[in-house]
């Protein structure tokens, strides 16, 4: 009889064991909860000859698991056993890399939920380490610089994001030569923030850099060894293409860019990682022609978990029902709709985050200025709203939210003229 557990153990016995991770891609988050747990325990067990690396091990699969599925409960796993694995090390350098998988679980953290004080903490830990050995001290270089990233992305000034951009070509570098198994995530790291930066700023030139980039990591990428990094990759290039073919209004450009999403989206389903198919869903939504049941799936999914992508969705959501409402002249939709944003926010539980809140705030605007084009009447709180909903999207990271809360301002303004 097949022994699922024990069988499985079997088939991975050699990967668990080798520092190359690249095999959990082939699995799916159910499985990699599994393998999460069971490194966990085995920490703990009087028989187990390495805890450290067991914990550590264990930290960075329930970071995965975070990172697919939006679970507040696996970052929280991820710096536990993090810290786990500091208590039981025996050298400097294995606690640094207990400290610096705890910062990486800090940051996902912020990645997901918009959290300026993970972000912090994160750079606290990776300062506080003090690694030894040139692959711990190449990993270390990578964790400063994507902090360094995400802190040049909440400052928005140009002169920051090129002090990153530096840190991390250099991080690049070091990686590539001292810990190549683990420079994959850093790529996609460096392409993200050059194609922002471009998108940001309007410039062609570091938008067509991220673009090449992505496709050396795409072409690197195995759709049968590393689906995951080919379909992340293949994704932010259709956002680059994107990007570029609306500023140069380009049409068969845009179409490409559609292509790259739809060959990301073959790459898994939503029980294999969850949180990377919701981001395509959300990158095709934007384009108001794609159908919305994909988008209604996206939400379901992250209901609930505060997720920033999660927010995304959900946001896009309102506004594809409103514009039915909109087009057909549906008053009572429309009620329906707002009667539905107002549930979610009295039955939430505790105060909001940062980009919940801002993501609320957006949602009631946009039904505000639904009901006065319906209606003949003026949105007259809408403009003040949509401005504390951007500057909070913006302090807290999430510049596409805080994007779209200016465009339905500008718009305001086009009416009122």
């Amino acid at each position: 009889m097949f022994e699922f557990g024990r069988d499985i153990r079997k088939l991975f016995g050699e990967a668990r064991d080798s520092d190359e991770l690249g095999w959990l891609e082939l699995i799916g988050v159910d499985l990699l909860a599994i393998e999460a747990r069971a490194l966990t325990t085995d920490g703990g067990r009087v028989s187990c000859r390495h805890p450290a690396r067991t914990w550590l091990r264990a930290s960075i699969l329930w970071r995965e698991h975070a990172r697919r599925t939006g679970h507040r409960d696996s970052i929280r796993k991820a710096i536990a056993t993090a810290d786990d694995s500091f208590k039981a090390t025996t050298n400097e350098d294995e606690q640094a890399r207990a400290g610096l998988s705890r910062a990486m679980a800090l940051l996902t953290s912020f990645d997901l939920f918009g959290d300026r004080d993970a972000l912090e903490e994160a750079a606290n830990s990776a300062r506080e380490t003090a690694p030894r050995r040139l692959a711990t001290l190449a990993f270390s270089a990578g964790v400063h610089a994507r902090i360094r990233a995400r802190q040049a992305r909440l400052s928005d000034t140009i002169a920051d994001r090129l002090d990153a951009a530096a840190l991390m070509d250099a991080a690049l570098h070091a990686m590539i030569k001292h810990n190549p198994t683990e420079v994959d995530d850093l790529r996609l790291d460096n392409a993200a923030l050059a194609l922002e930066g471009g998108i940001v700023q309007r410039d062609p030139r570091l938008l067509d850099q991220a673009g090449r980039d992505l496709k050396a990591l795409v072409e690197a990428s195995s759709p049968d060894t590393r689906p995951l990094t080919r379909a992340r990759a293949l994704a932010l290039c259709g956002a680059g293409l994107s990007a570029l073919a609306t500023m140069a209004d380009d049409a068969g450009a845009i179409e490409a860019g559609h292509a790259m999403f739809e060959a990301a989206a073959d790459q898994f389903t939503p029980d294999h990682s969850p949180m990377d198919w919701v981001a395509i869903q959300v990158a095709r939504a934007v384009d108001p022609v794609t159908p919305i049941e994909p988008l209604m799936q996206a939400e379901a999914l992250t209901s609930g978990h505060g997720t920033i992508l999660g927010g995304l969705a959900l946001d896009l959501l309102i506004a594809r029902e409103i514009e039915r409402a909109l087009d057909g002249g549906d008053l009572m939709s429309l009620t329906r709709i707002e009667t539905r944003v107002r549930r979610r926010l009295a039955e939430r539980v505790g105060p909001p985050s940062a980009v919940e809140w801002a993501i609320d705030q957006i949602g009631m605007a946009r039904v505000m200025i639904a009901r006065s084009q319906l209606m003949g009447t003026e949105p007259d709180q809408a403009a003040f709203v949509l401005s504390e909903a951007a500057e909070a999207a913006c302090e807290h990271g999430v510049p596409v939210l805080a994007d779209r809360a200016r465009g339905l301002t500008r718009g305001l303004g086009v009416r009122a003229r």
